[in-house]
């Protein structure tokens, strides 16, 4: 038995959907007979289709927001579509910045909680299952909501494969249903307006995307020893991460954490640099295919979960392995 309907707020940046939009469309597809999802674009033309490829078969759009929050004008505009008398079963939202705002705010206006923090799904006795890591990762905790539905169910990125729908099979892609949400009037809730917009500059893939991972940690020892992150991530055509430690220290920027409060990633190589392997850090990055640790603590929690463990000084082996790459090409 499956739900009827599931709807996905479906985040884009440059026209495509984000990662995360493309994974909780493939969840929800498995879980229920339709998939819809909530978006914001001027040139829906071009991203419904994408969006149906994974299996959304009716695209709720808003529109150009400009300046406005999308917290504010999204969750409006999901209440009006609910007081209107069109509930689905749940709503799946993205763990992102404006992904838990516009939940939280929802909330708010319909009246019901959130579930948060959300790493897998599954149907079961007539319910939807959800489950969260706790403990550092070291334990799950199963939760379901009983009250009235829509329940709001904010999802973790990397939870599932992003899969698009198979073209000759049942389940192939069709036209995609557009209709334009007007929103109504939102006060003073929407007096608060975005005046610049700050792209983060970067050569190489995204973080959370890359198929390879050079994460540095404290046991670099400097900030300037950060740069040999970079240039191995460069020499493997994957994107350097951090922990926490050095984020917290300012050696890089926020948007370079792997872990429980920071990034998850599923790299098929993830290699860890100086990292001891506190497990809020290992939460984020121990779904990767191959794991790679560089410690000189033999002892190191990392080496747990480690495929591969080399003991000794950061700073001494990863210069040879940059000259033995160098070298190979």
């Amino acid at each position: 038995m499956t739900l009827k309907r599931i709807w996905v707020l479906a985040e884009s940046f440059d026209n495509t959907p984000i990662g995360t939009t493309n994974e909780l469309l493939t969840c929800a597809r498995s879980l229920a007979e339709v998939v819809e999802a909530v978006t914001w674009n001027a040139d829906i033309a071009s991203l419904a289709p994408l969006l149906g490829a994974y299996g959304a078969k009716k695209v709720y759009n808003l529109g150009d927001l400009g300046s406005s929050m999308p917290g504010v004008v999204v969750s409006q505009a999901l209440h009006q579509l609910i007081q209107s008398g069109n509930v689905p079963d749940a709503i799946f939202v993205p763990s992102t910045y404006d992904g838990r705002d516009i939940a939280g705010r929802l909330s708010v206006r319909i009246d019901r909680p959130v579930l948060t923090n959300i790493v897998g799904l599954f149907y079961s006795a007539d319910s939807l299952i959800t489950q969260h890591t706790i403990f550092g990762g070291t334990k799950i905790l199963t939760a379901r909501f009983t009250g009235e539905l829509p329940g709001i169910y904010v999802i973790r990125a990397k939870s599932f494969a992003a899969e698009p729908v198979q073209t000759g099979s049942e389940q192939e892609v069709s036209q995609q249903e557009v209709e334009t949400v007007e929103v109504g009037e939102l006060g003073p809730t929407n007096l608060a307006h975005i005046e610049s917009r700050h792209v983060e500059q970067r050569s190489g893939p995204k973080l959370e995307e890359a198929p390879v991972v050079v994460a540095g940690g404290r046991g670099l020892g400097d900030a300037e020893s950060y740069g040999m992150i970079e240039e191995l991530a460069k020499l493997l055509n994957g994107a350097p991460g951090a922990s926490r430690a050095i984020v917290d220290q300012g050696w890089v920027p926020y948007s370079y954490q792997v872990g429980q409060t920071g990034k998850t990633v599923k790299p098929v190589v993830y290699i860890a640099c100086g990292i001891s392997g506190a497990t809020q850090h290992m939460v984020g990055m121990k779904g990767a295919k191959n794991i790679i640790a560089i410690n000189k603590d033999a002892e190191a929690a990392i080496f747990s979960i480690a495929d591969l463990g080399i003991v000794g000084d950061v700073k001494k082996v990863l210069p040879k392995l940059i000259e033995a790459i160098k070298s190979a090409r």
